[in-house]
């Protein structure tokens, strides 16, 4: 039996979201005629305490359809190093929107109103504009660290002091709100626009939601026709969502808690050097010098074990709904043998 930690991204429908998806009503989605579309949409708007939410591919294209819809060329967009939108998009902040980034060095990925403070341009014809603020929740490259709702009302109140926009890559958010116990609503009434992934721990197949303000959302569908992602009967997909959001969250907090129970057996191992905190479902780790991460992951793979590198002495694994209590046993093992 293989057993695939590379990534949440490897989840496949359960039955219910396949009969879900089986029995959806379609239509035209680029007419806005897909009645589970339309459903799907007004299910993520309500949840966050938004007015409008648009069903798009991926979370690339809703983070870059954030980023275009809140900035003009020139202008500036303030994040950490870490962030998804400058590390894993391609540069699309460049390509798409034509806008620098004014990175922070935060700790894991946050970053805090001070750090922001400090970034924010002086208004000079030399400089780029300071115009938008993106937090990742939870951040991939940080470990799956997190934002409370305390940590963000600084930042949100620092971004209306200076007439900045703020907006939340939320592909794992509710891998955090399981975790935190904090509402929708709460997140919604902080950001300006939130990004949601359906295909990652909740277990669609395809699909990212963007949620805003109904402005802001005619003007993101635009946008989405011009990146190419007007889709058609994209009810069968949508369907899935809805069933990932009625019936999925639940599951992540379990997620959530096999990885810390990972992360704890790794620390007795000698090639273990150092866990980055284990917050939600991302568990990355360093190996001893001497060892090659290459070697260890074809070690893993041949023992039924399949994670990622993560760094030249980091290794990534990442836990999701297809991992069940009698895969653990296997994970140990493996780990036991290539990391001992």
């Amino acid at each position: 039996m293989v057993i695939n930690l590379l990534s949440d991204t490897v989840t496949k429908p359960s039955a219910g979201m396949l009969e879900a998806m089986m029995a959806a009503e379609v239509g035209d989605d680029v007419f806005g005629e897909d009645p589970s579309v339309n459903d799907l949409q007004t299910l993520a708007a309500s949840m966050f305490g938004h007015e409008a939410a648009l069903f798009c591919p991926s979370g690339t294209m809703t983070n870059q359809i954030g980023i275009s819809m809140h900035t003009s060329p020139l202008d500036e967009v303030i994040c950490d190093h870490y962030s998804h939108v400058y590390q894993y998009e391609t540069g699309g902040y460049a390509y798409n929107a034509r806008v620098a980034m004014n990175l922070i060095k935060g700790e894991h990925g946050k970053i805090t109103a001070d750090q922001i403070q400090a970034h924010i341009r002086p208004d000079y014809d030399w400089l780029p504009k300071s115009s938008l603020v993106v937090l990742e929740n939870s951040c991939n490259k940080g470990g799956g660290s997190y934002y409370t709702i305390d940590e963000i009302k600084p930042i949100h109140h620092l971004c209306r002091k200076h007439g900045l926009k703020l907006h939340l890559d939320g592909a794992r958010l509710f891998n955090v709100l399981v975790e935190t116990e904090e509402s929708t609503e709460e997140v919604g009434s902080l950001f300006d626009s939130i990004s949601i992934c359906l295909s990652k721990g909740l277990g669609a197949p395809v699909g990212s939601l963007l949620i805003g303000s109904a402005a802001d959302i005619k003007k993101a569908r635009r946008l989405r026709k011009v990146m190419g992602g007007g889709m058609r009967q994209a009810g069968y997909l949508a369907a899935a969502g809805i069933y990932a959001l009625n019936n999925h969250i639940p599951q992540l907090k379990v997620d959530n808690d096999r990885a810390k129970t990972i992360a704890a057996h790794l620390r007795n191992l000698q090639k273990v050097t150092a866990i980055r905190p284990v917050k939600t479902n991302i568990l990355i780790f360093s190996v001893a010098a001497g060892a090659r991460v290459p070697s260890i992951l074809s070690e893993m793979k041949a023992g039924g074990v399949v994670a990622s590198q993560f760094g030249p002495s980091e290794i990534r694994f990442v836990t999701h709904r297809e991992i069940q209590d009698h895969h653990m046993d296997q994970i140990f093992q493996v780990c036991r043998s290539c990391l001992s």
